[in-house]
Formats: structure tokens, sequence, C-alpha cells
């Protein structure tokens, strides 16, 4: 049988099937074998060439086409970022199980794939980033620069190594050119944009327009009492079902630990107590303080070169004076100093300690000896001659005048170092057995505790353990969902920890309806009400668009009078934003006439409104300066509004993957 599969495929036939079968091998058979290929990507980006918009993406076209990847890594990086600064904007509100949803990851990889796709387009624009650009920029960061606002190779090199993760001047060039290189367009789109003189007075007339309008509080919606049917019951139950959902909740058991509760540590010895004066001695040394004298010529903010020349040139003939042998120091202050506070008594300032006069005065006086007059000296209020009369050198207090001072703080540090010991004893008999409490805590003769069901919301759970934030976020954690582990200790307050443990989880789950009956009835009923007084609201605005004043429909239902309110301007909460909003989002009525509009408050009360009369903004009423930010503000946020369409129109030229196994 070989012989005879040998003589078939020896022929020149078989020869050359045998060539073209090799030529895909070649492409993608052999590296199958030679390279185990590990997809990190999280999204690929595809785009045809920019002299063939239409290639087709099938081989062997799709070679010619531009290709890029977002890789985990860029994308781990960039969601750490978000995370850090999302934390730090909300402090102890963060969720960090909210913060993980996918909608959230989501967002941060359409932020990265926007800026690969602007970064494709401009490489197959054929545009590039001039190594001047990248230098450049880099040279005006201010992290990058010194104190007279140059640019530190030094501080570069710093600032490297201390961002997350540290990047070397290589890498950092080539980020900086990458985020160039992705603006090339969408930036020159952005910094084209322009404001017309027509669009300009017509934001003018709009943004500055003033109202005048009357307002009336219409009285709370009836209460409805008749009777609910079975089938109203039922539909609004299956209408309205997530407002009838019991929340995710978890029952805890912990042990709490408070310094406060454990036996007081003994007395400290009167050899520690020496031990820690002799260790940190340094504390207790009193400041060198100055007797110092001067005399200030004043300098006024503002002043011209001559007038600051002035005061320079006659505090230094001062200070020659004040130099020369058998010179009153004092009579020269009365005589010449315009600091009213110390002229009188000679220029005496007293006994200064640093930090009294930080700054070039206090530079100063601490480089003079007892007896010496300083040159001139100029701070922010003018010029100084400075005399230090006196010196008080630093002296160490005795250990007997600081005892107090260092039994406190010894008694305060055996006590915390009391408590970490007796907290470092717990944990590490919770280590040995994680998913129980009650053996260490029997052992460290703790009470272990127990709490009632506990839901995500802190605000919700009475009190207690359930409304610290912290505790909240461990209860709520993937560990202790799913694994029922001891927590590690979580810091409620200064000497005050626990330990938790989810004993049971309870999932959001919906209410059967004979649990909820009584709450979808009183829903019906108060939507009933909001649709009488909605009704009623708008028979009353139809009456003031036909022609009567909001006045006398109120005086025809006895409600008060409406409230006049004049010139109303955007933005003024009146009641409340949504009602302001409302009264500007209605039409202008005609000359002599009035339009009437209406809000619904929070608590379910309507506001009817007439607005009367209608006063455009006036460019003259706004000084230039405010008039050239106004027209700067508005021209970049529609260049940015622009860029975004832009990037959004980008898209589309392009095949976006997105490998959600990889995002998860």
């Amino acid at each position: 049988m070989l012989q005879t599969l040998r003589d078939k495929t020896s022929g020149w036939i078989a020869t050359v099937i045998l060539g073209l079968l090799i030529i895909p091998f070649a492409f993608v058979g052999i590296e199958q074998y030679l390279v185990q290929r590990v997809d990190n990507a999280v999204a690929r980006i595809e785009m045809a060439p920019s002299w063939w918009r239409s290639a087709p993406s099938w081989w062997p076209v799709s070679m010619l086409w531009t290709k890029a990847a977002v890789e985990r890594s860029e994308f781990d990086e960039r969601f750490q970022r978000e995370r850090d600064r999302r934390r730090a904007a909300e402090g102890e509100a963060f969720d960090a199980r909210e913060f993980e949803k996918p909608e959230n990851k989501r967002k941060v990889l359409d932020q990265l794939i926007d800026e690969r796709v602007r970064m494709l387009v401009a490489e197959t624009e054929g545009l590039s980033v001039a190594d001047g650009a990248v230098v450049k920029t880099i040279q005006a960061v201010p992290e990058f620069q010194d104190g007279t606002g140059k640019f530190s190779q030094e501080r570069y090199l710093y600032g490297l190594q201390m961002r997350q993760p540290p990047q070397s001047p290589t890498e950092f060039e080539q980020f900086v050119r990458d985020r160039l290189m992705e603006n090339l367009i969408v930036g020159n789109v952005g910094e084209s944009s322009f404001l017309t003189q027509a669009e300009m007075d017509r934001l003018i007339k709009l943004m500055g327009e003033r109202r005048d309008v009357s307002l009336l509080l219409m009285p709370p919606p009836a209460a409805d009492t008749a009777e609910v049917s079975a089938a109203e019951i039922q539909k609004w139950y299956e209408g309205h079902g997530k407002d009838f959902r019991a929340p995710e909740s978890v029952i805890l058991e912990y042990v709490e630990l408070t310094g406060a509760t454990l036996p007081p540590p003994g007395a400290p010895t009167e050899a520690s107590l020496r031990k820690r004066y002799e260790d940190e001695k340094s504390r207790f040394v009193a400041e060198e303080q100055r007797l110092v004298s001067h005399i200030q010529i004043n300098v006024a903010a503002g002043a011209d070169a001559a007038a600051q020349k002035a005061a320079e040139t006659k505090a230094a003939q001062i200070a020659a004076q004040a130099k020369a042998a058998g010179a009153d120091f004092a009579a020269l202050a009365r005589a010449n100093s315009e600091d009213l506070g110390s002229k009188a008594v000679g220029g005496d300032l007293g006994w200064i300690n640093k930090g009294t006069f930080p700054g070039a005065f206090e530079d100063a006086m601490f480089k003079l000896k007892v007896g010496e007059v300083s040159a001139p000296v100029k701070d922010e209020s003018g010029w100084h001659v400075i005399l230090v009369r006196e010196v008080k050198a630093g002296q160490v207090q005795p250990f007997e005048a600081v005892r107090e001072t260092l039994l406190r703080e010894e008694s305060e540090t055996s006590r915390e170092r009391a408590f970490n010991d007796f907290s470092a004893k717990l944990v590490d008999m919770v280590y040995k057995n994680p998913t129980s409490l009650a053996e260490p805590a029997k052992a460290m003769n703790l009470a272990v505790m127990k709490t009632g069901p506990i839901t995500r919301d802190a605000a919700l759970n009475n009190g207690g353990i359930g409304a610290n934030p912290a505790v909240i976020r461990a209860a709520f954690s993937e560990a202790r969902l799913q694994d029922n582990t001891v927590s590690d200790p979580i810091e409620i307050g200064p000497e005050h920890s626990v330990l938790i443990r989810v004993v049971s989880h309870t999932p959001e789950r919906a209410l059967p309806l004979a649990q909820v009956r009584d709450k979808v009835i009183a829903a019906v009923r108060a939507d009933r009400a909001a649709k009488a007084a909605e009704q009623e609201a708008q028979a009353l605005l139809a009456r003031v668009n036909a022609g009567e004043t909001l006045a006398a429909v109120a005086a025809s239902k006895q409600l008060p009078a409406p409230e006049v309110v004049p010139n109303v301007a955007r933005g003024m909460p009146l009641p409340t934003p949504e009602v302001a909003e409302a009264i500007f989002a209605l039409k202008a009525p005609a000359a002599g006439k009035s339009s009437a509009g209406k809000a619904v408050l929070p608590d379910g009360r309507v506001v009817l409104f007439a607005v009367d009369k209608v006063v455009p903004g006036n460019k003259a009423d706004i000084p230039p300066a405010q008039l050239d930010m106004m027209r700067t503000q508005i021209s970049q946020l529609g260049g940015y509004e622009e860029g975004r369409e832009l990037t959004s129109e980008l898209r589309k030229r392009v095949k976006i993957q997105v490998i959600d196994d990889n995002l998860r």
C-alpha cells in the first residue's frame, strides 16, 4: 500500500498540488507549533489604509490594514489610576465593589480605544511629532521645574522614579510623543473652533435674560381613600417590581476591641521616663530668643521704580548712621522709623523666636551678632534696618520640668502598645483557623456578638458597626461573602477596632405581593392623588393661557395670592433649580400678555407660574474682561465638543473588537 501511495504522488501534478498546499502552511501552520501565543489584548483596532478606504478585511488584503491593540497591562494601569482618583475624590463614600462593575471597566476601555483610534488616524494620514515638540512639552511640566521656573534634569529624573509605575526617560518621552500624536487631529480641530459675533450676541441675550414671574404653590394633593381593586394591585405590583425588592444583606458575627476595656498597663517606671527623656532630649530645648529693634522705611504697594529706589537709599543712609560709633539706635528709630507700632519705643520689637517673622527679616536677624546692625533688608512691608541687642541661647529643660509630659506620653505609649499586642495575639489565633471567631474570642476572653441584617446602605442600618462605611466595605467584599473568613481588624476609632465574619448572605430579591400589599395600595392611591392634582393644575393653566391672570385664577379657588418675583435670572433656585429651569424653558409671552407653566416639587406639590415679562441680556452690562473670558470659555467648550464628535466619527472608520474574556 505504501508503494502504491508513493507511485501516485511521484508525478508532476502531485508535486504542484503539494507546493500549493505548502504556501498557506508557511503562513499559518508552522508558527502554531513553534510559537506559544498568549493573547492578553482587551481590545483590537484595525483600520483600512488611507489610499484604499473600502479595502475588505479578508485575507490576504487584511495584511494591508493598520492594526493596534489595547493590552491588559495597559488597561489595568489606567483602571488603577481611575480607581485612585475616585477614591481620593469620594473618600469614605468610595465603594470598591461598585467601582469594579463592568460598565466602569468599559468606560475606561473606551477612553483607551479613543486614544488608540486617534493615533491610528494620525499615523495613516502621515502625521508625526517632532522631537522638539516632545522636549518642549516635557520642559513645560511644572513638576520638572525648579523654583525659578526652569527645567531641572534632577527633578525630571526624580519625578519619573516617583511615578506609578516608575518610568525611564525613554519610556516617558514615548508616552508624551503618543499623547501628542493622538491629539494632533482632534486638538487642531478643537483649537480651530470659533464663535461668531452673532452667536456670542445670542448667547449673551439668553444667558443674561431676566424674567418677571408670578408663582403659585398649590396645596398638597388631597388624600385618595377610594377602594383599590385586586386587579389594580396586581398591575401596579408587576409594573413597579423594582420598588418592592429587599436589598442584599448580610448577618455578621464580630468581636470588638477597645482600649478602654483592656486592663490598664502598669505605671511607667522612673527609669523608663529618664530613658525617654534622654532619647528625646532635643524636644525639650528652649528655642533661642533675640531682643531686637528695627527701623522701617515703608514702600507703598505698586510704587514705581523711583519711589522704591528712594526708600532703599533712605534705609541705606540710616543703616550707615546706626553703624557709626556712638550712634543712638533708639533715637534714630524715633526720628525715622515708619512702623507706627514700634516707633515710639525706639523701634523695640521685644524678644523674638524663630518663626515670628519668617522670610528675609528673620534670616537677617538670626545672622547678626549682639550689638550688630544689619544692612537694609527688604520684605513685603518695605526696608528694615535691624539691631540685635541681646541673645538668649537655647537651653535644655531639666527632667523635672518635663516629667509630667513624659509620664503622660509614656502612659499613652504603653496603652497603645498593650492594645496592639492584644490585637496581634487575637489575629494570630484567627489565622490558625480563619473561618471561626468563637475559639480565638474565648481564648482572649472576648464576647462574640451578632448583628441583624445589614445592607450596603450604611444609613439604613440603624447605628452599630453596620453604620461604619469601612465595615460595610469589608462585609460585602468578595473574600467575606465567598469564603466566610474572618476579616483583618477594621479600625472604628482610636484604640477601637472590630473583626467580622459573614454568618449569612441574602442576595437582593423580589418581595412577595402578600408581604408588600399595603405598600402597593398606598402607592396606587398616591399615584391617583398626584394625577388628580396634575389634572387640576392643567385646568388652571389653561385658564391662564386663555387670558385670565394667575391672581384671578387663585382667587377663584380660594388660594393664596401668587408671589410676584421680578428679575429672575437663570440658575436661581426658585424655589428649586427644577422650577427655575421650567420657567426659562417656557416660551416668552407676547407683549402685554403672560405665558404659564408648571413644575412639580420633590414632595409632589405643583407650582404654577406665569411669565409676565422677558428682558434679554445686554452686552453693555458685561465688563470687557468678563466678556473676553466668556468668549474664550465658550469657544473652548465648543472645541471640546467638536473633538468628541470627531472621535466618534473616526471610530466609525475602524473595526473594533472588545475581548470580554480578557476584560474580566
